[in-house]
């Protein structure tokens, strides 16, 4: 059966934390992994200096009961699914927020950040989309395939690929692959960060930034 596309307006939620003024030096734009909502995924950053550091943390769109309780709810960025179209109203979503927030402040260095899943929509809208940013942070999650060095021709970022040393989902082979992709795509600044730790979010790695 055939399949069909339709525009319309839509809405969606972010959570921010800290205030934007002033005295900030750094806009966070951080992209959480599957299964988190953005109100409490942003709380890892909650060590940050928050006279110096202001953090916009985007809402997945799919949301889901992860329990058959229907008691907690997680979301998701993308599927193997109509990748291409999702990813397009994400990239729309996220040109948003970044009029709203981020465009005006020309004075403020934005680090843009990517954890498990939300690497994948972090990378993919700093490719195709004209922004600035200081720094990219590629943590615990797979960098996009269709992803080659061009799509990052111009951008002078500093590069971070942050992975836990126990993470079950980075084996040895898993994390030299990553390696391997992030240096094709930005040679010698890239920077890894490897901690001791599992499959988690590092505060100990973010606090670094602060």
């Amino acid at each position: 059966m055939p399949e069909h596309k339709i525009p319309f307006t839509t809405q969606k939620t972010y959570s921010t934390l800290n205030e934007l003024s002033e005295n900030t030096e750094y806009i966070w734009f951080v992209c959480h992994g599957i299964g988190y909502l953005s109100r409490y995924f942003i709380n890892y950053f909650d060590g940050l200096n928050p006279k110096k550091h202001f953090i916009i943390a985007p809402q997945a769109p799919s949301k889901y009961y992860q329990d058959k309780q229907y008691k907690y709810v997680g979301a998701s960025w993308l599927t193997r699914e109509e990748t291409a179209l999702e990813m397009e109203n994400i990239q729309a979503y996220f040109d948003a927020i970044y009029q709203k927030e981020i465009d005006h402040h020309i004075n403020k260095k934005l680090i843009i950040l990517g954890y498990s899943q939300g690497v994948s929509v972090a990378m993919r809208w700093l490719a195709k989309s004209n922004i600035y940013c200081d720094k990219l942070l590629i943590h615990s999650g797979g960098i996009p395939e269709e992803l080659i060095a061009k799509d990052f021709e111009g951008f002078q970022f500093k590069p971070y690929l942050i992975y836990g040393k126990a993470d079950p989902y980075i084996n040895t082979e898993r994390a030299e692959k990553e390696f391997m992709k992030a240096k094709a795509l930005f040679g010698d600044r890239l920077e890894v960060l490897p901690f001791e730790g599992k499959h988690v979010v590092s505060r100990e790695v973010i606090n670094t930034f602060n």
